[in-house]
C-alpha cells in the first residue's frame, strides 16, 4: 500500500492520498486549507490517478479544498450526514473564532456528497476502506479502516492523535460520545495498528494505548456510559 501525506493549511491538516502503488489510482482523504496545488504536486510525483475524496469529518480544515479537487478532477466526495450540514452552512458549525476563515467560502451542496454508513466497505482504487462513525469530534466524525500490507491502519481524523484526541468544545461536539468511541471503535484494535491522524505525526494503538491519557480513561470508564 502506498500512503503519500502533506500537512495543508494554517491548520497543518494532515492530506492523504491511499493506493496500491505508485501510478494508480488512489483515494484523497481530507483535503484541507490551501490542498489543491500542493496536492497536484504530490500526485505527480507518484502518477497517481484520484476517483474519490473520503471526508473524516465536516470541519473547515479538512474540508476546504473539497470542492476545487472534486471539480477538478471530476470525482465523487463522501461525508457521514451528520456533517453534512457544515458543508452547506460552514460558519454555523466553526464558532465565532474562525468566523473570519469562512467568510465567502463556497463548498459542495450536501445532495452532491455520497454519504458515509457505519460499517460500510468503500472499495475504490483498489483500496478497501471500512467505515466506523466515532462521533464526539464532531456529530457525523468517522475513521476508515484500511490493510497497509503488514500491519492494519486507521486514518483517524480527528478522534485520535498522537498523544490527545480531537477537541469537543465547537458546535456538536461531546465529551461523552468521544468517550464512547474511543471505547467501541478505537481500543478494540490491535496494537499493531498504524494511526494516520488528521493533525501531526503517525503512531499506532499499542502506543496510544500505553501513553495516551484520554484513552487510558476511556479505557477505566464504564462501558457506554461516557462521562
Amino acid at each position: 500500500m502506498l500512503i503519500r501525506s502533506f500537512p495543508a493549511g494554517a491548520f497543518g491538516t494532515n492530506c492523504y492520498a491511499v493506493a496500491p502503488g505508485p501510478r494508480q489510482e488512489c483515494v484523497v482523504v481530507d483535503p484541507g486549507m490551501d490542498a489543491v496545488e500542493p496536492l497536484a504536486r504530490m500526485l505527480a510525483d507518484d502518477g497517481l490517478k484520484p476517483v474519490a475524496v473520503v471526508l473524516t469529518h465536516g470541519h473547515l480544515d479538512h474540508t476546504f479544498s473539497v470542492l476545487p479537487v472534486c471539480d477538478g478532477y471530476d470525482i465523487p466526495a463522501y461525508l457521514h450526514p451528520a456533517d453534512s450540514g457544515m458543508l452547506s452552512d460552514p460558519a454555523r458549525w466553526h464558532g465565532p473564532q474562525l468566523a473570519p476563515l469562512v467568510t465567502g467560502v463556497r463548498l459542495p451542496d450536501p445532495t452532491d456528497v455520497m454519504p458515509l454508513d457505519d460499517g460500510a466497505v468503500l472499495s475504490l482504487a483498489g483500496v478497501e476502506l471500512t467505515v466506523r462513525h466515532a462521533p464526539g469530534h464532531t456529530q457525523g466524525s468517522v475513521v476508515f479502516s484500511l490493510d497497509l500490507g503488514e500491519a492494519p491502519g486507521l486514518l483517524a481524523g480527528d478522534v485520535l492523535f498522537a498523544g490527545s484526541v480531537g477537541r469537543v468544545d465547537l458546535p456538536g461536539g461531546s465529551w461523552a460520545d468521544m468517550l464512547r468511541s474511543l471505547q467501541d471503535v478505537v481500543l478494540p484494535l490491535d496494537d499493531e495498528t498504524v494511526v494516520l491522524p488528521g493533525h501531526g505525526p503517525a503512531t499506532t494503538v499499542g502506543r496510544e494505548r500505553a501513553t495516551n491519557p484520554y484513552l487510558a480513561q476511556a479505557a477505566s470508564a464504564p462501558k457506554g456510559r461516557g462521562l
